[in-house]
């Protein structure tokens, strides 16, 4: 199984998430759950789902932006690989600079983001990350997120790394057979 985890003020309906559903149909499960925006909540739903599905298949995680934070989190605690897509690997700090309300991308709803939420990340932040456990991949066009954090964070972690691109990552979908392989070694 596969989960694919969105990033923040995004929802289980994402491009990427589509995308990935679309390739690996007919070949593994893939799971793209809407997350709350409270990380407690979050990370216990996907805690949940991975302590449920390992008792009867492998499970990978795919995580983007704030997603990717918690990937190395989950991954970290349960032993799974996981690509991480222009991942926030400080999203503790990052998003200790956003306060009040915050747009829900999908829906166009707003949701409330405080200091309460920060403290919430802080809590699993991972110091010392396996890197043998992720596949980083990164583009330097990214406008959000400096992907030369994600660099120092997981400096052996494996890598595809482009110039150009964005946050979301262009053309995702062609790096997914690389998922793939990444997942069964």
């Amino acid at each position: 199984m596969i989960i694919f985890i969105h990033g923040f003020g995004s929802s289980g309906f994402s491009n990427k998430a589509d995308k990935t559903r679309e390739y690996f149909k007919g070949k593994e499960s893939v799971l793209s759950p809407s997350l709350s925006y409270v990380p407690k909540l979050a990370i216990d739903t996907l805690e949940q789902i991975i302590e449920y599905a390992s008792k009867f298949e492998n499970v990978h995680l795919i995580g983007s932006s704030l997603g990717g934070f918690y990937a190395i989190y989950l991954a970290n605690k349960y032993d799974l690989k996981a690509a991480l897509v222009n991942p926030a690997v400080y999203a503790d700090k990052r998003l200790s600079q956003v306060e009040g309300m915050a747009p829900n991308y999908y829906d166009l709803s707003k949701f409330e983001w405080n200091t309460s939420h920060v403290k919430q990340l802080e809590d699993i932040v991972v110091t010392k990350p396996k890197n043998e456990n992720f596949l980083l991949m990164l583009q330097k066009g990214d406008e959000v997120l400096d992907y030369k954090e994600a660099l120092e964070k997981l400096p052996n972690a494996s890598l595809i790394l482009e110039d150009g691109g964005n946050h979301s990552f262009s053309e995702y979908e062609k790096h997914l057979e690389r998922i793939e392989t990444f997942f069964a070694t």
